[in-house]
Order: structure tokens, then C-alpha cells, then sequence
């Protein structure tokens, strides 16, 4: 008796884990040509397929070509084979299983049958695809991010004859943008260029976002032909104006382009990481060169990055050490010839490094934003100067001071102004402030800024004029006193310089604006510009910049 229940409680078990497969697992049998002997209710009801629809029909029918060929493959080398393949319903929808294909032997008629066990795993395979994505695609601009740089390497064909061209493209003053607009318009702007970038690769490109607004495309075996048509393609698609929330924005890009064979197993040839690092010191390069622009990586380069890094090493105290300095540039009536204001300039000179150029130190304070408390220094010392050139009898029309646009862009700055000019007890009439035109990216908040200075009664000029994306109608809608045009038309008097220089000081006159050409150094372009009746120069050819003590000499001696 007891052995009689025993039994039965074994069988019982047997039944219960037997239920249970059935419930979790799809089960289907067939036979050495392929074709279904057995299905479960399981398999059924996940795919649609009704029991008598499969049976005695082909295995291939219902199953897709991957698993079919693993199946082929089973039968032929009697091995089991198991692994997590995309599956297809009845509706054509697909599910993710967890699939293994085994022979079995039946004892009795010793026919040989092959049971292919599947778990379906959709979900849990789905959120491997979402941890996945986290982890290798920018989630912003749906990109390729920086993680992807190993699978494409994995993935390329590593031929020592592939030379790979790397283009890191970074965003031009997208700190202004964000800082100006707010974080949801740079990301706008961000997803704008990114699609922009896409439209100009073809499929064999690579192109990921590296960090922030940088950006890095690979190609490969390109000629130089076909590489600057790629940069001249990327610029001109960057540089066509963003709509977001009904502003229009204009923003350009610098462009970092190196070039090598990082699989030629040759040590002194770079890897792709070396390659990176070089586009991005060449990136740097055209930067430093005005923005808006590309520059191939050269030796030179890096001994420049070296030097780069050791300003920003020094830069941070210099204001604490007392390093900066002020130079003074005579601006001329060129109807009278005499000086009728001064432009203030900074200078450098370093306890280490020596005198340093501000082409070389000005972005730098501008990147990691001293110019903030340099610019307020240089307004406090101005201020300062013009007080004591009054007290000497020396009353200049203007004393004029560069503004940066992140200077510009500071909502304190107005304020820290009308503090400082009413400490040094300046007339804020003598003073004027130089912006250039790519400050004025947001018309509506710049205009209110403009007024501000306006009602403060500081004049204001628009600096290197002609290099920007000025249009007459915001000119037309803003207080601003001068325009200052830009050295490269001065030095292009004798080509196609003449047009832009002619059309500016008429634009300027009818505008009702002063008009003052920078960078005169010989006597041709002297006349020539006062022959088209420009108001007013500065330059070598009336005197470089000098300090404080020696304006007061070029004063009398031109008048």
C-alpha cells in the first residue's frame, strides 16, 4: 500500500513540473525532413497559429530564415544549438526568444525527432535595448555618442592601407547661446545642427556627438578633393540661420580636420584616439584664427596647444598680480587730422611667459570667463584715466573700450557700469563702448541693453563692421553711435575692398552714424578714405598704441 502511493506521488510531481513547462515554455516537434509533429498551447497562443494550421506542414513555414538554417545546421551535425533570435507572428509582428534545438532519439521506432524548446524574452530584451541606447546613443540628438568610437573601430575592416579622416566640429560661442536663450534653445539649436550634419554624410561615414556641442565625422579613403567639399558642405549647412521660438539664430562652427592610418599596426602612425586629439588641437587652431572656419592638424599645432595650456595656467592670477595693463590707440578726424579720442587696449606681461599677445589671451579669458572680472577692472581703470586727463585739461571726445559678448550678455553689466562711472566722477558721454555684431544674437534683449546704455548716456559703437551677419533693419532699430570698419577692407583697398568700403560709409552717413576705419597704415589709404569722406581712422600711420603719459603729448602735437 505504501509503496502504491509512492508511486502515485511521483507521478503527480512529474505531472506538475510537466504543466508547468508547458505554461512557461513553447514547445514544437518535428522530424529529420522539418516537418512539425508536436505543438504546444503555449506556442499557440503567443504566435496565433492554430495547432492544426502546423502539423504535418514544413517547419520553415512559420519559423524566420535564421532559425531555419540553425535548424539545418542541427540536423546535419546532430548537435544541439541554443541562442536569442527575433521571432515572427501569425500578424507579423515580431518577439524575442530564448531558443533551444535538440535531437532526440525515440526508443521504440528509433526515428530521430528534433524538439525546439522558446522562451519568449521581448521584455526583458527590450530593456537591454533601452540600457543599451542609454549607454551608446546621445539621447538629445538620437546620435551615435562617444562610447560608439570602440564598436567602430570593432567594426571596420582593419586594413593597413585605410586612412581615416577625422572632422571635430565644435559649435562657435554656444556658451553665449545658453547663458542668452536658456537650455531648452540650445538644445533646440544642438538637434538643428545635428540633423543639418546627417544630411551631409553618406551611409559609410560615422558620425557622433563627442561632448556638449562637439561633434566628430570619420570617413574613410577620401581625397583631398572630396574632403573639402565635405568642410565647405558642413559649413555652409551650420551656418543657415536656426528658428527656435521665434527667434532666429545664427551660428557657425570651427572645424578641426586630421588625417591617417590607424590600422597599419605601425606604432609611430596614430590611433584613432591620436587622430581625435589632433582634429581637436586643429578645431582649437581655427578658433583662435576667428571662428567660422576649418584647419588641418600641423606639428606646429600641438607646440601651440602646449604654449595655450600655459597661458590658462598663468591667466587665472594675472589680475591678482597686477600683470594687465592698458595702451591707448589715437582715433583721428580725418577732416582735421587731430585726435579726437582714444581707443583703451589690453596687454599682458607675464612673470613667466613675457609679453603675450591678446590674440593669443583674449579668447582665453573670454573661454573661461576672467573676461568678467578683467572687463570691469578695464572699465574701472578707463574711468580712472579719463578722470585724470580731464584734471589735466585734456578733454578727448571719447575714450572708447572693447566689450566682449560675454561681457554683454552679463546681466549685471549696466549696473557695474553706472557704479563705476559714478565713482571715478566720469561723464558718461566721454565713454564708448565697442561690440561687434555677433553680440547682438538676441535683438529683443540687446536692444533693451542698447537703451539702458543709451539712458546712461553712453555711446556705443558696432567693432570690426562687415565681418558679421548685420542687417539694416536691426541697425535702423538700435542706438548705436559708430560704426568701426574691419582692418581686412582697409587692407583690401587696391581688390574688391573699395565696394565694401564705399557701401559702409554710405550706409553709415544716410544711417546717421559715425564711421571710423581701423587699421590705416600708409598714406593711400589715408587719402582715399578721406577723399569718401570717413569721419574718422586710427592706425600706424597716425601713431601705434601707446601708454597713458605719451597721449597727452600726441595730443597738442596734432592739433
Amino acid at each position: 500500500m505504501d509503496e502504491i502511493v509512492k508511486i502515485t506521488y511521483r507521478e503527480r510531481i512529474q505531472y506538475d513540473i510537466e504543466e508547468a513547462i508547458n505554461d512557461m515554455m513553447m514547445i514544437v516537434v518535428f522530424d529529420y525532413h522539418g516537418n512539425i509533429q508536436y505543438v504546444n498551447d503555449k506556442f499557440t497562443e503567443v504566435t496565433n497559429y492554430a495547432k492544426e494550421e502546423m502539423l504535418g506542414n514544413s517547419f520553415g513555414n512559420f519559423f524566420t530564415s535564421e532559425i531555419s538554417e540553425n535548424l539545418t545546421h542541427t540536423i546535419e551535425d546532430e548537435k544541439k544549438w541554443a541562442g536569442e533570435l527575433k521571432q515572427k507572428k501569425k500578424d507579423g509582428t515580431y518577439y524575442w526568444s530564448d531558443i533551444t534545438i535538440s535531437p532526440i532519439m525515440n526508443k521504440i521506432t528509433g526515428d530521430k525527432h528534433y524538439v525546439l524548446l522558446q522562451r519568449e524574452i521581448t521584455e526583458r530584451k527590450e530593456h537591454e535595448q533601452m540600457i543599451e541606447k542609454l549607454a551608446y546613443v546621445d539621447p538629445l540628438t538620437s546620435l551615435p555618442n562617444r562610447n560608439q568610437i570602440t564598436r567602430w573601430i570593432n567594426d571596420c575592416h582593419h586594413a593597413a592601407d585605410k586612412e581615416i579622416t577625422v572632422f571635430f566640429i565644435d559649435i562657435d560661442r554656444f556658451k553665449i547661446i545658453n547663458d542668452n536663450f536658456g537650455h531648452d534653445v540650445g538644445d533646440q539649436v544642438l538637434i538643428t545642427i545635428s540633423e543639418r550634419l546627417k544630411a551631409c554624410i553618406q551611409d559609410k561615414d560615422f558620425i557622433f556627438r563627442y561632448d556638449g556641442e562637439e561633434f566628430i565625422l570619420l570617413l574613410e579613403n577620401q581625397s583631398m578633393e572630396d574632403i573639402n567639399n565635405k568642410l565647405n558642405q558642413l559649413l555652409a549647412a551650420i551656418r543657415k540661420p536656426i528658428c527656435v521660438d521665434n527667434l532666429e539664430l545664427l551660428v557657425t562652427a570651427s572645424i578641426g580636420i586630421s588625417r591617417g592610418f590607424p590600422f597599419s599596426g605601425d606604432e609611430e602612425i596614430p590611433s584613432i584616439e591620436n587622430l581625435i586629439k589632433k582634429a581637436d588641437t586643429a578645431m582649437y587652431h581655427a578658433k583662435k584664427q576667428g571662428r567660422n572656419q576649418f584647419h588641418f592638424h600641423t606639428d606646429n599645432q600641438e607646440r601651440e596647444l602646449e604654449r595655450t595650456y600655459q597661458i590658462e595656467l598663468e591667466i587665472h592670477e594675472a589680475l591678482e598680480r597686477n600683470e594687465f595693463s592698458l595702451v591707448y590707440q589715437p582715433l583721428i578726424n580725418l577732416r582735421t587730422n587731430k585726435i579726437v579720442g582714444v581707443e583703451s587696449l589690453l596687454r599682458w606681461d607675464n612673470r613667466l611667459l613675457g609679453r603675450i599677445s591678446p590674440a593669443e589671451f583674449i579668447p582665453i579669458l573670454e573661454e573661461t570667463g576672467l573676461i568678467i572680472p578683467v572687463g570691469k577692472w578695464i572699465l574701472q581703470s578707463v574711468s580712472i584715466q579719463m578722470k585724470s586727463w580731464q584734471e589735466q585739461g585734456l578733454f578727448l571726445q571719447r575714450v572708447s573700450v572693447n566689450v566682449s559678448p560675454i561681457q554683454f550678455q552679463d546681466p549685471y553689466f549696466v549696473a557695474d557700469l553706472k557704479k563705476i562711472l559714478h565713482k571715478a566722477e566720469v561723464d558718461p558721454s566721454y565713454l564708448e563702448l565697442e561690440i561687434t555684431e555677433g553680440t547682438l544674437l538676441d535683438i529683443d534683449d540687446s536692444a533693451k541693453k542698447l537703451h539702458d546704455l543709451q539712458d546712461l548716456g553712453v555711446k556705443v559703437s558696432i567693432d570690426d563692421f562687415g565681418t558679421g551677419y548685420s542687417s539694416l533693419s536691426y541697425l535702423k532699430q538700435l542706438p548705436i553711435d559708430t560704426l568701426k570698419i574691419d582692418k581686412s577692407f582697409i587692407d583690401d583697398l587696391d581688390r574688391d575692398g573699395k565696394i565694401i568700403v564705399n557701401t559702409i560709409i554710405s550706409m553709415g552717413k544716410n544711417l546717421q552714424f559715425r564711421v571710423i576705419a581701423e587699421g590705416i597704415e600708409n598714406s593711400d589709404q589715408f587719402k582715399y578714405l578721406k577723399q569718401q569722406q570717413c569721419h574718422e581712422g586710427q592706425g600706424y600711420f597716425f601713431s601705434r598704441p601707446v601708454e597713458s603719459d605719451k597721449i597727452e603729448e600726441l595730443y597738442y602735437s596734432l592739433q
